[in-house]
């Protein structure tokens, strides 16, 4: 049994580990689920809410990834602290909670409000899951075969949200994209409750409660900011004072870290190039990836007038073929080390954007124009998230592990946030240039919009590749002692 184990005393019979691996799985599946199902529904979203602007409308997939990515190092602090399942459960109620009350939200701000909610318990959950996990199934063979189940569930969690939420939009409603939520949490807290055992780390120390606000206040700043500058201008008062503000917040974040002895965020990690270029790769990265599923669903439904359903079908290469790059790369990887998978995935998948980007008109073709672009951008993925993942975790000391992986983690999601708000402005930036005089909406201009958007988050996965290729060092990690094998 492993370690932490031993220490919690609890030894769960190993017919309950099923039971174990099934509600944890579920309650990792509902929170990946949770940050595209609502995709396929922003269409009738924005028609129900009366929402007006592209920019508003982000902030209902925004506010989750950005509190989720805000709050996951405290999630994992609290959890190695007052115990895990108790953080879990906290987390798995929190989420059902907000999830009913974002379902009955008749009003934006109530229903932004909710999806931040969802990400805070998220961040709860996620954390305090995978620790469970490493708690329950001892090391070994075990244990690898739970990670490969986790594994399956996360990359087949995206694709399943958007053939959900499409499938309850169009035969139920969209308040059942966050309705469904709920019912998964109860089971989620009974069965955490009823089979799986306690345990926390005794050694750990502090909360550091202060350093999450000022995080994630510093990053709630500067995507607002930037989400709101072609409205009001980027030379506005308001613009700068918000990023002014931003800046100020993060820079006290990272001075607080320094002086804390049980930080939110150990700069320390930053020390190791492999961490640094994986978390600097890995944020690039969902800079870009993040604008596929929103502008291509907007330009299946709002262009092309598909269904959500047909939209969540429509992206479901994407994950396939992540998961033949991820499979790929797991067979490489020990061969040649994550330096050249870091960098070839990234490019490869940078390519299938600027493709998609490029050929985005109001009457493109989806064979034709799309679906090869999905399947280089996601095959790219697969190869490029295997190797920085191994690369943000090497040679990390044993107490750390668990901060290096809620670092990556964090990295991309707020990754995201920043990256969509910032290809938003750009594709806003671009249709209002090319809106003829006097018309409000006009489909040629906005596909260009969107596409340029595209474009550039394709230059942006394109740099996380050469941000990689530099940073990352040659050959294969090695664990340096006393630091966790992975």
């Amino acid at each position: 049994m492993s370690e932490a184990a031993a220490s919690s005393g609890v030894h769960p019979h190993a017919t309950h580990k099923g039971i174990i691996l099934l509600v944890l799985g579920i309650s990792q599946l509902m929170i990946i689920l949770d940050a595209t199902i609502v995709n396929t529904a922003l269409p009738s979203i924005q028609v129900a809410l009366g929402v007006q602007s592209y920019g508003d409308l982000q902030w209902i997939v925004t506010g989750y990834t950005l509190a989720f990515g805000g709050f996951l190092l405290l999630g994992g602090k609290l959890a190695d602290r007052i115990g895990r399942r108790l953080v879990f459960t906290i987390g798995a109620g929190l989420f059902g909670l907000a999830s009913l009350a974002g379902g009955f939200a008749n009003d934006l701000g109530l229903l932004i409000a909710a999806r931040a909610l969802q990400g805070l318990g998220g961040a709860l959950m996620a954390p305090a899951a995978l620790s469970l996990l490493t708690v329950v199934f001892e090391e070994g063979r075990e244990r690898d075969r739970a990670f490969g189940v986790w594994a399956a569930i996360s990359a087949g969690g995206a694709a399943l949200g958007l053939i959900l939420g499409g499938v309850l939009t169009e035969w139920a409603s969209w308040r059942w994209v966050l309705f469904v939520n709920t019912p998964i949490a109860l089971f989620a807290v009974w069965g955490v409750l009823r089979y799986v055992p306690e345990s926390r780390d005794e050694n750990a120390r502090g909360f550091d409660f202060v350093g999450a606000v000022l995080a994630t206040a510093g990053l709630a700043a500067l995507v607002y900011g930037l989400v709101n500058a072609n409205d009001v201008g980027w030379g506005s008062a308001q613009t700068l004072l918000t990023l002014a503000g931003s800046a100020v917040l993060l820079v006290a974040f990272v001075l607080l870290q320094q002086r804390l002895r049980s930080p939110l965020l150990p700069l320390s990690l930053f020390r190791s190039r492999w961490v640094t270029g994986a978390n600097l790769g890995g944020f690039l990265i969902a800079c870009g990836l993040f604008s596929v599923f929103y502008f291509v669903v907007l330009w299946m439904q709002q262009i092309n007038g598909w269904t959500p359903i047909q939209s969540g079908f429509g992206a479901l290469p994407i994950t396939a073929f992540i998961v033949v790059g991820a499979g790929i790369a797991s067979v490489m990887l020990n061969r040649v080390g994550p330096r050249p998978l870091a960098t070839i995935g990234p490019f490869i998948a940078a390519a299938g954007l600027l493709y998609i980007g490029i050929s985005l008109e109001p009457d493109s073709r989806y064979v034709s124009d799309i679906l090869p672009g999905f399947i280089l951008l996601a095959t790219g993925m697969g190869l490029g998230f295997v190797a920085l993942t191994s690369a943000a975790v090497s040679g990390i000391p044993q107490e750390n592990a668990g901060s290096a992986s809620a670092v990556l983690n964090a990295s991309q999601q707020i990754g995201g946030s920043v990256g969509l708000a910032v290809l938003l402005a750009v594709a806003i930036g671009v249709t209002n240039a090319n809106l003829p005089e006097g018309v409000p909406f006009d489909p040629a201009a906005t596909v260009q919009g969107w596409g340029t958007g595209l474009m550039v988050g394709a230059g942006l996965i394109a740099l996380a590749g050469i941000v990689m290729f530099l940073i990352l060092p040659n050959g294969r990690p090695t664990t340096r002692p006393g630091a966790m094998a992975l």
